[in-house]
């Protein structure tokens, strides 16, 4: 991966591998284990971020999958069904697991592929069942010609891996305690190894930048289809960038490189054209969201338009109608019903009424070197161009404030604010100089 981070680490849509696969985990129980080896306490570190309640073992020395997991062995009671996971198969979907979960004793997740050189073969049995799997390093030339393998994922029922682990040996040619072996340790107690075969694109790993590439194309088109699958018309799908979940309502339409991240919610009617990123965003009915406008954790109800180039930071909530124009950026800030900042303006930290007008430059002075504070600006309101209103402070309904005003002191109801210093005018003064 030429990186200096673990392999699971690497970007994915947006999320780690690690981050997807886990988020998968989660929708099944809250009891699991990662067990962790290459440096461990980056990549703890890094679950911890946006996961809880995750137990961690380390494997110190790589001898194997069967010896990882054995890392675990105290995470383990007779009466529960494990599943094993790889942190870096991070596309298998909650479906599938539920599919291999269904079972009583144990079920391999396996699939076929056209070349299936560099994975363990699936042996059978004349009943359907997994005799063993045999890796490639190990299978003669008969079994290397079988296209069903082993994606690594499993479901076996906890006393029967408690055995069975103890009785896999390292008498291969790489000297490793493989999982794998435990199939073969199984069916000679009669154990019924189930399987489920899985689309290929679902488990598929990365080992290298080829192979994620290869990887971030699969995911893109799996979300691609989400998104005409939910009717949204998109101008190009190859040019648009589903990483997280969508709920849309009918008629919405998306423009080409635009990146959708978290949840994202969409009414009816909504437009995002070209070159925007949202992440965690809710847009309600008829709202307009011009080209390369950026937002992220904002909530903006029906007939509002933003942009283009708008910066709508976390904890923004534009009422309906609000207007954001171009080169307007605004954080932890509430607009309200019919207000409009048309163009190069700062609001952070500030509530606006409704029917407002920010003026050109405007900003809300709310950082003082130490804390932040508050701007409120009253219903129906005009604030002039290049005014700087300092917080805390409010401004109240059907108040003008004169253009290039610096305000430092409340101002109440229909008064005019003019804050700036007097002009004079020396006639002939360039010529003398």
């Amino acid at each position: 991966m030429h990186t200096n981070f673990p392999k699971v680490m690497q970007l994915l849509g947006g999320k780690t591998m690690i981050e997807r696969v886990l988020h998968t985990a989660k929708q099944i129980t809250n009891k699991i284990t990662v067990i962790s080896g290459f440096k461990a306490d980056t990549l703890e570190d890094h679950i911890n971020q946006s996961f809880s309640d995750i137990t961690y073992c380390r494997q110190a020395d790589q001898l194997g999958t069967a010896h990882a997991v054995k890392m675990a062995i105290e995470q383990i009671t007779a009466d529960e069904k494990v599943l094993i996971l790889y942190g870096d198969v991070p596309l298998i979907t909650k479906a599938t697991l539920d599919m291999i979960l269904s079972h009583s004793e144990a079920c391999l997740l396996t699939t076929t592929l056209a070349n299936p050189t560099g994975y363990g073969r699936i042996i059978e049995d004349h009943d359907g069942h997994v005799e063993k799997i045999v890796e490639e390093k190990d299978a003669d030339d008969a079994q290397k010609l079988i296209k069903k393998i082993f994606t690594g994922v499993m479901m076996i029922k906890g006393a029967f891996l408690l055995e069975g682990l103890g009785l896999i040996q390292n008498n291969n040619t790489a000297r490793e305690y493989y999982l794998t072996d435990l199939v073969a340790v199984l069916h000679k107690k009669g154990v019924k190894i189930n399987h489920i075969n899985a689309e290929a694109q679902e488990v598929q790993g990365a080992n290298n930048k080829t192979e994620l590439h290869e990887l971030e194309q699969v995911y893109k088109n799996m979300k691609s289809k989400e998104l005409l699958d939910k009717g949204i018309t998109v101008t190009d799908i190859n040019r648009v960038d589903l990483r997280g979940s969508i709920v849309a309502g009918k008629d919405c339409f998306i423009d080409a490189n635009v990146i959708l991240e978290g949840d994202i919610y969409l009414g009816d009617g909504v437009k995002i054209l070209s070159n925007c990123y949202l992440k965690d965003v809710t847009i309600e009915n008829n709202t307009t969201i011009e080209s390369f406008s950026h937002i992220v954790s904002t909530k903006i109800a029906s007939n509002c338009s933003i942009g283009p180039y708008a910066r709508l930071r976390e904890g923004t909530i534009l009422k309906e109608g609000a207007k954001i124009g171009n080169f307007v950026e605004t954080k932890k800030t509430t607009i309200g019903k019919g207000s409009k900042a048309n163009h190069l303006a700062y609001l952070g930290d500030a509530e606006v009424g409704e029917g407002s007008n920010i003026g050109a430059g405007t900003i809300t002075c709310n950082y003082d070197g130490t804390n932040k504070h508050k701007t409120k600006i009253g219903n129906n309101s005009f604030i002039g161009t290049n005014s700087s209103l300092v917080a805390p402070i409010n401004i109240g309904n059907n108040v003008y404030v004169g253009a290039g005003s610096v305000i430092t002191k409340d101002v109440e109801d229909d008064a005019l604010a003019v804050a700036r210093g007097k002009q004079f005018i020396k006639p002939g003064w360039s010529k003398k100089k």
